[in-house]
């Protein structure tokens, strides 16, 4: 996932999740970037992106695919009211 500021210089967040969802939560996050790969993955117990971010509406911006197969989906949130 891609956290973009537009505050300030981008940032780019792969993995830490805490973060995103703090600076989501927080309102500093212009748009963000999530790419889909197209696998199954049967493995449980793993975190879901947003456990304990608050809700937003997402509105798409921009879709992008690669490969034929990868898709990138850039998203605008708007805090949920």
């Amino acid at each position: 996932m891609t956290a973009l500021c537009e505050h300030a210089t981008s940032i780019r967040s792969h993995g830490s999740l805490m973060l995103t969802r703090t600076l989501l939560n927080a309102g500093l996050i212009d748009t963000i970037e999530v790419t889909v790969f197209p696998v199954i993955s049967g493995k449980t117990g793993v975190d879901r992106i947003f456990d304990g971010a608050d809700d937003f509406d997402l509105e798409l911006l921009q879709a992008r695919t690669f490969d034929g197969h990868t898709q990138v989906l850039t998203y605008r949130p708007t805090r949920h009211s």
